[in-house]
Order: structure tokens, then sequence, then C-alpha cells
């Protein structure tokens, strides 16, 4: 079997990462290729030109990769977190690249085009023992907080359900305690 037939049936004749019918092709994930199935995607013409002009992107258009990036082929995952990190400044795409998550082979292989290569710049959220917070984590407090503005005080061993991460500030978070949107401290909650 050829390489663009194994894609195809892989596939089921949609491109791997918006799902299109039409204008499909062979897409030999770099810096991997050999033309093998397992180092290629199968992918719509709109895909391929974004991906090989990232000036003409349409962020729009990658929102797909809701639901490309959970595919079991690690190329598809490589080029899903690829273009996640280009699309990094929209905002959406950082919730998904939270929730991304790739084996260490597979994750060598996305950065090893030099994408996201600011990555150590990110900020990242710790708690008070350092175990490193994601959007939707639930965390428990570990002290009495009260809360400025809010007339109640959050009793210690409070489950904070759902947080949501400031983006420019690691030691902040924010979350619902008592019906009530809060920032709280990262130093003050622990992750379940």
């Amino acid at each position: 079997m050829s390489t663009e037939t194994d894609l195809k049936t892989r596939s089921d004749n949609k491109c791997e990462l918006c799902g299109a019918t039409d204008h499909l092709g062979v897409y030999d994930v770099p810096p991997e290729s050999g033309g093998s199935a397992d180092k290629a995607v199968y992918i719509c013409e709109p895909c391929k030109s974004q991906i090989e002009n990232p000036d003409s992107m349409d962020a729009n258009h990658w929102r797909c990769l809701n639901d490309s990036m959970w595919s079991q082929q690690p190329a598809v995952q490589v080029m899903a977190w690829r273009m996640l990190n280009r699309l990094r400044g929209e905002g959406w795409p950082v919730d998904l690249l939270d929730m991304l998550y790739l084996d260490d082979e597979t994750l060598a292989w996305a950065k090893a085009t030099g994408e996201a290569a600011d990555d150590g710049d990110a900020v990242v959220h710790k708690d008070s023992n350092g175990a490193v917070l994601s959007a939707g984590d639930t965390v428990t407090l570990i002290k009495d907080l009260v809360v400025k503005g809010g007339g109640f005080t959050a009793k210690r061993g409070t489950a904070v359900r759902n947080i949501s991460l400031v983006a420019d500030v690691p030691e902040h978070i924010e979350g619902r305690v008592n019906g009530q949107q809060i920032v709280i401290l990262t130093e003050f909650v622990k992750k379940n």
C-alpha cells in the first residue's frame, strides 16, 4: 500500500486537521519524513497553505483543532500542537494547549522545528507544594482567607472547582467560592 492510500484509510478520506473532504493531499510532518504514513498527515489545501505561509493564517479556521487535537495519531497531535502554539496570541489556543497531552517522544518531535521556542517565557502557575496548576483543576484552600469586598471568609479546606489561571500573573488564580468569583493567591491552595 502507498502512503496516500494508508492515510486515506486512516483519515476516512477527510482532512485530519479540519475535517474537510476536498483538495486533500499528503503532508510530511517536518523534520520527520521518509514517506511513512506514521510521519505524515492527510490534509486539505487550505490547511497546508496556512501551515506553509503563517502570514495567511485565519485563526477561526483553526478552531477545528479543538477536535483534531484528540487524535490518537502522533503526527496529527504534533501538527495540532504546532498550530496552537502559532496561534497562542489569540487567547483560546492557550486553553487547548493546557489540555493537550503529548508523550515525551511526540513532544520532542513537535518542538524539533523550533515551534514555541519562547516556551520558557510561559507563565506557570504552581500551588503551595509546587504542583503545576492548569485551567479547570480543583484546588483546596490551605488557610482561611478574608475575601475583600465579599463580606465573608473562605474557610480552610474549601474546594474550589474549575479554576481559571490569570494569564500574566503566576501567583493568581480565579475560582468561585460561596457563589462569588474571586482571585486567590496560589500560595494558599493545594491541587487535588
